[in-house]
């Protein structure tokens, strides 16, 4: 009999989990309690409660090919970053190709997730429902998947800014700003400098006669657009680059990436620099904000102090007056309320999850939490990467997971530096590496790309995948869920990215590509840390290296990368 499985939320990470259900021949149901699929992505003008919600102008800050489930790459002609619009295109693409809306219950609100009395046995949990005209519904599952996300809970710290409850302006949170035109003219504190509050500031300062952006500690400001236009995030998430991080002091990674990002403008300058090093805390994406600041209409400024009236003071003790609107861009808190109060409490913004997924206190592995990370880089991928080692361990195939489980059961793969991180906020209690995660992830499922084996097997995806960006494709190469096309995705990345910016017939001829000695000398490069990565591991690694077993071969896929 098939084991019945019970997904919670039809979100990214919702749709992604039941399509690895029934790749692992589970059978899924899915309840939503909107009545579309998106979860986050899915822009509603009247928020609702408990979840997420979008303002209208948000594009997503990870490219198309950095975004995408693993076996399905997004279409060539959609745009590099896309709009939140597109992005729901693309979910629903998704969800056709792969028949997933006939898994969905759509309005139907999960009331309680408690294990059964023989749970310790059978694994298996009840579970009550409630549709959206106050029927309720209870169920036997074998299996549950938590795909709600932590975007649905506003953090609004109210108490932390004496005199908001007489403040004669307006103020929300973040998550309920839509569009900016109904504040044309108006005077505006953003509190926050992360990706939504430097998002809002910017728009909003298209149209306000000024915007105040209030930040405790600053932040790095990354941009889309990488060098020679190439999409950041292609640069940044690389396997070579992480292997050079790997061996270089921590010190000098930031100082080195710091310095190449001042090159762009000089965070001191601009109020902007941090205490904490640049990859000692997740950076804010936004292209337009020193543009902005530069111009005036976005003013850089500390903590809030207190408000007074319409007026508003700052920690360096200067006054702003006739304040119309601020807005708290300051988080969300994450927790699971169907689920019995001791069964995986959250302190602080943290819960305890092994790998961030499975409360290790449970006798039987049958329920798990998906999509509570926040990486440098896209969840959907790694939302679909835990989906497909929890549905291995659901089916009972993945047995690395016990023993892993046995030694210890309260382990968490490490933070993005936590220990060089200070005042954390909440988002940073489930930040975590992308290619780290990933791989550690990939491991327990069987599909970690092996560098050695595709330098052996096929030397023009090795180097893609050493030297190019470290796309989901390369976590279908082998092991279970192996997807053909894989290989053809991994060499046709940079395709797809330039096909979405050739919009206009050019008879100009693009400048040559980079010789060829420049290519082998840095494929030799890459070859040397591929080499101080395995050797240790792979003494046969020697006889590999004999350049005439590999030159041929590599030669026909060096243009790719370039």
């Amino acid at each position: 009999m098939s084991r019945r499985v019970c997904v919670i939320g039809g979100g990214s990470s919702g749709l992604t989990s039941i399509k690895c259900c029934l790749d692992e021949g589970l059978e899924p149901t899915c309840f939503e309690s909107s009545d579309d699929i998106g979860g986050l992505w899915r822009f509603k003008e009247n928020p609702e409660a408990d979840r997420a919600s979008i303002y209208h102008s948000v594009i997503i800050n990870t490219s198309k090919e950095m975004m995408c489930f693993s076996d399905f790459p997004i279409p060539a002609h959609f745009p590099n970053y896309m709009h939140n619009s597109l992005i729901m295109d693309y979910f629903r693409m998704y969800a056709e190709h792969f028949q997933l809306t006939k898994h969905i219950r759509f309005q139907i609100r999960v009331l309680q997730v408690k294990p059964r009395p023989d749970f310790s046995r059978s694994g298996q949990w009840d579970v009550e429902t409630e549709n959206k005209k106050g029927e309720k519904e209870k169920h036997i599952f074998d299996a549950v998947m938590i795909c709600i996300g932590h975007h649905c809970h506003p953090n609004l710290p109210l108490h932390d800014f004496p005199g908001i409850d007489k403040f004669k302006g307006q103020y929300f949170h973040s998550r309920d700003y839509k569009t900016a035109e109904e504040w044309r003219g108006k005077r505006v504190v953003v509190i926050g400098i992360g990706n939504s509050g430097g998002d809002i500031a910017v728009e909003l300062s298209r149209v306000t006669k000024q915007v105040f952006l209030s930040t405790r500690r600053g932040a790095w400001i990354l941009n889309r657009v990488g060098q020679q236009g190439v999409p950041m995030d292609f640069q940044l998430n690389r396997r070579v680059l992480k292997m050079a991080q790997s061996v270089l002091p921590f010190g000098l990674v930031c100082r080195l990436g710091e310095n190449k990002i001042n090159q762009r403008f000089n965070h001191s300058l601009y109020s902007l620099q941090p205490k904490h090093r640049l990859f000692s805390q997740h950076p804010t994406v936004n292209d337009e904000l020193p543009n902005r600041i530069l111009s005036g209409t976005v003013q850089v400024k500390p903590n809030i102090r207190r408000l007074q009236g319409s007026s508003i003071e700052f920690d360096d003790g200067t006054v702003e007056d006739n304040i119309d609107l601020v807005v708290f861009a300051t988080g969300y808190n994450f927790s699971f309320p169907f689920l019995p109060s001791n069964m995986l409490p959250v302190s602080g913004n943290k819960a305890n999850l092994y790998k961030y997924m499975f409360p290790p206190g449970l006798e039987r592995p049958t329920l798990v939490v998906i999509g509570l990370v926040q990486p440098l880089g896209a969840i959907m991928p790694i939302s679909e990467m835990q989906a497909r080692w929890a549905t291995r361990v659901f089916k009972g195939t993945s047995l690395l997971f016990y023993q892993t489980l046995g030694e210890k059961k309260n382990s968490r793969p490490p933070l993005l530096h936590t220990q060089r991180c200070i005042q954390c906020s909440p988002s940073h209690t489930i930040q975590v590496e992308y290619i780290d995660y990933m791989d550690q992830i990939a491991y327990q499922v069987g599909a970690r790309p092996s560098l050695l084996g595709l330098f052996l097997r096929d030397p023009g995806v090795w180097l893609c995948v050493l030297l190019g960006p470290c796309t989901p494709y390369q976590y279908r190469l082998r092991g279970p869920g192996q997807w053909d096309g894989a290989r053809q995705a991994i060499l046709t990345t940079w395709d797809r990215m330039a096909g979405a910016l050739k919009t206009r017939p050019s008879d100009i001829p693009e400048p040559k590509q980079s010789s060829l000695l420049l290519t082998l000398t840095v494929g030799a490069a890459a070859l040397a840390l591929g080499y101080y990565w395995n050797i240790h591991n792979h003494p046969s690694l020697l006889i590999a290296l004999d350049p005439t077993t590999w030159q041929d071969k590599i030669k026909p896929y060096l243009p790719v990368l370039w």
